[in-house]
């Protein structure tokens, strides 16, 4: 038997999602949980497939940032039962190769085989479309449809009072910002940190420098609705790039030091290159922003070894999401971090079009559709 129902499905770069019928076993397979999702974020990696920045199969239900309900879980499950929440990681875990027993679950080696390639474990897709063709799932996931079949490592249960719109951001766009300045930079109280681009993930990289109590935290964008917003979060002090030398502002702010660590939350060349050049000596630039097919960078490596620097990326914030996502979940309900305000706008799925248009645009932080 099936369940069928409908999702946005990804066609073609540079042409809008359809909404079709799909459908998908329901009854998981061994190892696998089915998912009735409550709730969806609409993240820029989405974008990146639709602009055609990132190669991806078609057709593909995009979406990876979401949180549900365990509907049936397949045979040899043990961790998750029927009705359990759950937020959705795009990096499920195999739990036994070298990464995963060594603490680094983010590169596990089926994540960069099969989730990575938008499949599950056994390399296959899940979803069939009406006209019986297969349809891969965004990060093995899928979340811009209602249903899903994951890998029970890809569904992390959380406390049932969590609501799903602020549960599912922390699917991509909250532990990749708190993870990459708590996890991969490690930032510690006596830092100052710089944060370069103030959408979902920056304005989490701020709240996560927070969290840890930095000394000064600098959010940098081109947009003053956006640095207001990164005021709001935790920010201390706030750059226009365009209105401000970017490097004399930031020297200004740091007695002529340069910052601790700074936090690439854009996915570009320039802003990369800016990061780390503005960065005092022994500093920490973390690229954290996801840039098109093909980007290259250029720095000064003799810079690198005399000041002792470092450039280091970040993948979902060097998280560990089973831990971390109810301790996210926790941290929000003690009023620690602030996802209400991540949440611009809820919308249907067949308003997706238009929050992307949005996005393009530079409105709002997160849209969120409730299923």
């Amino acid at each position: 038997m099936t369940i069928e129902f409908d999702a946005a499905v990804f066609r073609q770069p540079d042409a809008p999602l359809t909404i079709e019928r799909v459908s998908l076993p329901d009854t998981p397979p061994p190892g696998e949980v089915l998912v009735r999702l409550q709730a969806s974020g609409v993240c820029h990696s989405d974008l990146h497939v639709l602009a055609g920045e990132w190669d991806a199969p078609a057709p593909l239900i995009l979406g990876h940032e979401g949180a549900g309900i365990v509907e049936s879980v397949g045979e040899g499950v043990t961790t998750l039962a029927k009705g359990e929440h759950v937020i959705l990681s795009w990096t499920p875990t195999c739990r036994r190769c070298r990464y995963c027993v060594s603490g680094r679950p983010v590169l596990c080696d089926m994540v960069s085989q099969h989730s990575a390639n938008h499949l599950s474990f056994d390399g296959r897709t899940r979803v069939t479309s009406a006209d019986d063709r297969n349809v891969h799932s965004f990060a093995g996931l899928g979340t811009f449809g209602q249903y899903t079949l994951v890998p029970e490592s890809a569904a992390i249960p959380i406390r049932s009072d969590a609501p799903f719109e602020q549960a599912a951001l922390i699917g991509c766009a909250v532990t990749t910002g708190v993870g990459a300045a708590v996890n991969t930079a490690q930032v510690r109280p006596s830092d100052t940190v710089l944060v370069l681009g103030c959408g979902g993930v920056g304005l989490n990289a701020v709240q996560g420098a927070r969290l840890v109590g930095a000394r000064k935290i600098i959010a940098a964008d081109i947009a003053d609705e956006k640095l207001a917003q990164a005021l709001h979060f935790g920010a201390t002090d706030v750059i226009n790039s365009e209105q401000e030398n970017f490097a004399d502002r930031v020297r200004q702010l740091t007695d002529g030091r340069g910052v601790d660590v700074a936090i690439e939350a854009i996915g570009l060349p320039r802003t990369i290159e800016a990061a780390y050049e503005v960065l005092a000596r022994g500093g920490k630039a973390v690229v954290a922003g996801q840039v098109a097919d093909g980007v290259r960078v250029s720095i000064d490596p003799f810079v690198m070894s005399d000041q002792e620097l470092s450039l280091i990326g970040s993948n979902y914030g060097s998280s560990n999401p089973a831990a971390d996502f109810p301790l996210l979940i926790d941290h929000y309900l003690n009023q620690r971090i602030d996802l209400d305000s991540l949440v611009t706008r809820v919308i249907e799925l067949t308003d997706l079009n238009e929050a992307f248009d949005e996005m393009k645009r530079g409105i709002g932080i997160r849209s969120v559709i409730k299923y």
